[in-house]
């Protein structure tokens, strides 16, 4: 691991975060898919997608405005002469990207510079084409610590707000399906409340309960156990002190989280106070979403670009 100048709190980790090199393996043993890269006319963009292509993680096609993308690219001294420029400028590049994954000629769409939720609406409506009626889409963290490529899957700290049952029970086969194309056969998952017990005046506790029964049926290649705590899932000792006897605990590989502002809180705390890094995508489109962000570091928007190869391309 590496140790970097970090801002002075006292809370942020000195290390910085490392692409997970089993992630970066997996990836680059699967077909390299055509990744279409939405408004793509920003030095972040072009670079994040340029890094993609170096590693092998993409072919990029590059979608906006023409005359942006091109000068862009030259102050990035980046040759894009044999690339697919593709002019659909502002918003109508994400419909442009939706298009090109209806036909089949994009495994996976990348955000560039273009607001988070004009991106999604021009992906997500059953009109863009990219989901079966009644579908839900769901986004999952893949977390990795320093000196460890073990992930700890979460949802879903980017896309649904205030989940319902329903909609965390698709978030959760979005993850256990995941999990298995990651090599995980048979994934361990804690339903996030703060309580191990059910009690009406918590409803996600209850509601943990009613998804854990359900998963137990519907969802046979997975253990699962709800509603935890973060120390019982977390932590074997904590269990073991509490009297709490489960699979999950201390053996974790995917947090069902009960609702954005948790999910997106423990994911920022354990990149800047562990120096975790934090792959991201929206599942359940036809093909997976990359939501890369300005502030993440080019090890964060590599292992972001892996995960999108292994969910686009290898088996479940």
């Amino acid at each position: 691991m590496q140790v970097s100048a970090r801002d002075p709190f006292p809370f942020l980790s000195p290390y910085s975060a490392q692409a997970p090199q089993r992630l970066l393996t997996q990836a680059k043993g699967l077909p390299t898919p055509d990744v279409a890269l939405v408004n793509a006319g920003s030095v972040t963009a072009l670079a994040g997608i340029r890094e993609a292509a170096e590693a092998g993680l993409a072919n990029p096609i590059l979608i906006g405005d023409t005359d942006k993308i091109k000068a862009v690219a030259d102050e990035i001294e980046w040759d894009i002469s044999g690339l697919p420029l593709i002019h659909a400028p502002h918003a109508a590049a994400a419909s442009k990207a939706a298009e090109l994954a209806r036909a089949g000629d994009a495994q996976a769409i990348m955000k560039g510079q273009i607001h988070t939720s004009t991106f999604l609406k021009g992906l997500l409506p059953s009109s863009a084409g990219l989901r079966a009626p009644g579908t839900r889409c769901g986004h999952v963290f893949h977390v990795t610590t320093p000196g460890s490529d073990r992930p700890l899957l979460m949802t879903d700290g980017a896309l649904n707000v205030d989940p319902d049952v329903e909609t965390r029970k698709e978030c959760l086969r979005h993850a256990v399906k995941l999990a298995h194309q990651l090599g995980v056969p048979n994934p361990k998952v804690g339903i996030l409340s703060a309580t191990e017990d059910p009690i009406p005046s918590l409803p996600n506790s209850v509601e943990a309960r009613e998804i854990a029964l359900w998963a137990k049926a519907a969802l046979p290649h997975c253990i699962v156990d709800g509603p935890m705590a973060m120390d019982l899932i977390l932590s074997k000792e904590a269990a073991r002190i509490k009297g709490f006897d489960s699979q999950v605990s201390g053996d974790a590989d995917i947090i069902l989280s009960p609702n954005i502002t948790t999910a997106n809180a423990v994911f920022k705390l354990m990149v800047l106070g562990m120096g975790c890094c934090a792959a991201g995508l929206v599942l359940g489109a036809k093909v997976p979403i990359l939501l890369t962000s300005r502030a993440q570091a080019a090890p964060a928007r590599i292992a972001s670009a892996a995960l999108g190869v292994i969910a686009a391309r290898a088996p479940e």
